[in-house]
């Protein structure tokens, strides 16, 4: 007799993520990083978007119902190993989200707090910060900041003269209920990017990683996806940080530029012999 299809199954991990028509980022960048990484995406869409790889255009938030019944309906249905947050569309969303996680406090998430494009576009007014603080903060086991997200969520709005360095930063969003907080230093102005782990006691960790020539769209959202699929692949917190990089960067490093805007990794880069390039030479 064979065993039962849950049993065949590959771990499935539940993402929330708007729709990047370009497949560079969102909930298509979300897909293919899980996929690629041994594990079967589940997807839930937040919002539409109209955006090309230079930047985003608009943004429609899909109604909180719809995206509380495309959840529902899923997790009624099949076991989540992992939850992944990306970009939500509106604080009703939010709002709904949270109300769903909070019904599964055993199972891993990644919260991805997309703020801003990459060419700086506003992906978030001050309320839905305010509710992904209230939140989805308190329920997350780690969220993937980078600096300038960092600052902007950790930021005393009280305090006009409120300038906290990184560390600082990644202390209050713990204190804020997180577990662990990931800040990515893309944006920083260093030689290597270094990227850096807080838990409860102040630094696990700091990776450094080669800077590549280019600007990347999506870099965050594959990055988020990879620590989602190695936690529902069981790997401890501080491994499923380290190996979601080196995947993330080798994504990057193979990335290619099909429009007029930025690269976009390429998440099966495993896939490809040396003797098939694709994309064109950077920089």
């Amino acid at each position: 007799m064979p065993p039962p299809a849950a049993e065949l199954s590959p771990p499935l991990v539940l993402t929330f993520a708007a729709s990047d028509p370009t497949g560079g980022a969102g909930i298509q960048a979300d897909v293919l990083t899980l996929a690629s990484m041994g594990c079967h995406p589940l997807s839930v869409i937040t919002a539409l978007t109209v955006q090309d790889t230079a930047g985003v255009e608009s943004v429609l938030a899909i109604d909180a119902d719809w995206v509380a019944d495309q959840a529902r309906a899923l997790l009624e249905d099949v076991p989540v190993a992992a939850f992944k947050l990306g970009m939500m569309g509106s604080v009703e969303v939010i709002a709904a989200i949270a109300e769903i996680v909070s019904d599964y406090p055993d199972i891993p998430l990644v919260l991805d707090p997309v703020l801003a494009s990459g060419r700086g576009d506003q992906l978030a007014d001050e309320e839905m910060v305010s509710a992904m603080i209230e939140l989805l903060l308190p329920q997350a086991s780690i969220i993937t900041p980078n600096s300038l997200e960092a600052r902007r969520l950790a930021l005393d709005e009280d305090n006009e003269d409120d300038q906290p360095s990184l560390s600082e930063c990644a202390r209050r969003l713990v204190m804020a209920g997180c577990e662990y907080v990931l800040i990515t230093g893309t944006h920083e102005q260093t030689l290597q990017v270094v990227n850096v782990l807080y838990g409860p006691r102040g630094q696990l960790r700091a990776d450094r990683w080669d800077r590549l020539p280019g600007s990347y769209h999506g870099s965050g959202c594959t990055l988020a996806s990879a620590i989602a699929a190695n936690l529902a692949l069981g790997v401890d917190i501080e491994e499923a940080v380290r190996e979601a990089q080196e995947f993330t960067w080798q994504a990057l490093a193979a990335g290619f530029r099909p429009g007029m805007g930025q690269y976009i990794p390429d998440r099966l880069f495993w896939a490809r012999s040396e003797d098939d390039p694709i994309g064109e030479e950077k920089p």
